[in-house]
């Protein structure tokens, strides 16, 4: 077994998990990653340009993939909020329609993830190669980790809910994301053709809703997402000496609005912030702040120093109660 020590100071290449079957791919994953990347590319054939289809893509990738930063990762994965049920669940829901699997499987990956970060059974480390950590691990079966026995035993509080089983026992999140991708083209194709009122405005920006406002974006939010498992854990610097080669990549942050921050994340996976330095904003944990102002979050996890500098500065409130009190006593 290599050593997470070593992993961490020689950046040593690993070998793929010994639970992968190399020859075996997993279609199901591979064949909507090459359709969904195919369909992008049809942004580049100008009939299905709009600026208002550029802008709902913009939007889009930060509105839907907070729904995977906030939800999947820091409210379902490492429980650093709560809030209401039903919140969560329409958090879900927009995640379903960035095409990431479901909440189960998700988590589940990612808690392995941390369990065995840049470890040979860590599901997708790019010390194994950069395409593998970035995409490569998705479309290769794992034995280990692509099993319901392996969802159950990483995301059983997840598997407890019935709206999360049902979605594991359906494709119930497929038909959410087509049913999306419907709605953008209908929405498209309606306003179309009350401004203009012909058949061939309709399908023009309908069509240019769908491609742009969804399948532009999906493919986007997977690769900003996929960013932090392949960029973040080769480029950048690390504020803490971890048992990983997790790093704080700037680019990343940016990307997606905090999760860059890897290494303070991976140094305290808990907190609901990953902004340890005044500079590395973490716009996720502002927004976590405002739902918590409008009572919508709870049992907010703040980063481990600031837990420690308040016991501390409780600690010598305490203190210095106590030498006054004893001071009058004598």
């Amino acid at each position: 077994m290599t050593s997470h020590a070593a992993v961490h100071e020689n950046n040593k290449r690993l070998a793929p998990p010994d639970a992968t079957v190399p020859n075996r791919v997993r279609w199901e994953y591979a064949l909507p990653i090459i359709g969904l990347h195919l369909l992008a590319l049809l942004a580049c054939f100008p009939w299905f340009f709009s600026w208002t289809g550029l802008i709902v893509m913009i939007v889009g990738i930060h509105v839907f993939g907070q729904a995977i930063n906030l939800c999947y990762h820091r409210i379902l994965t490492h429980r650093s909020l709560k809030v209401p049920k039903w919140l969560e669940h329409g958090f879900v829901i927009m995640a379903l329609c960035c095409m990431e699997d479901t909440p189960a499987k998700w988590v589940a990956m990612h808690r392995i993830h941390h369990k065995h970060s840049d470890h040979e059974d860590d599901p997708h480390s790019p010390l194994v190669a950069f395409l593998w950590g970035h995409l490569g691990w998705l479309v290769v079966k794992n034995r280990d980790t692509h099993s319901l026995s392996s969802y159950r035993k990483y995301a059983p509080d997840i598997l407890k809910d019935p709206f999360y089983m049902k979605l594991e026992k359906s494709y119930a999140w497929v038909w959410i994301y087509i049913a999306q991708a419907a709605l953008f083209f209908a929405a498209g194709f309606g306003i179309a053709m009350l401004a203009e009122g012909t058949m061939a405005a309709g399908l023009q920006f309908g069509a240019s809703l769908l491609v742009w406002g969804v399948f532009v974006r999906t493919v986007a939010v997977w690769h900003i997402t996929w960013s932090v498992n392949s960029l973040t854990h080769l480029f950048g610097y690390q504020n803490y000496k971890t048992s990983d080669h997790s790093r704080n990549n700037w680019f990343v942050a940016i990307l997606t609005v905090g999760e860059g921050w890897h290494n303070n994340h991976h140094h305290d996976p808990a907190s609901a912030s990953n902004q340890h330095r005044w500079w590395e904003l973490d716009i996720t944990y502002y927004q976590i702040r405002i739902l918590e102002w409008l009572g919508l979050a709870t049992d907010v996890r703040r980063p481990r120093h600031q837990r420690q500098a308040r016991r501390v500065a409780a600690a010598s409130a305490a203190s210095a109660d106590q030498d006054r009190t004893t001071s009058r006593d004598d």
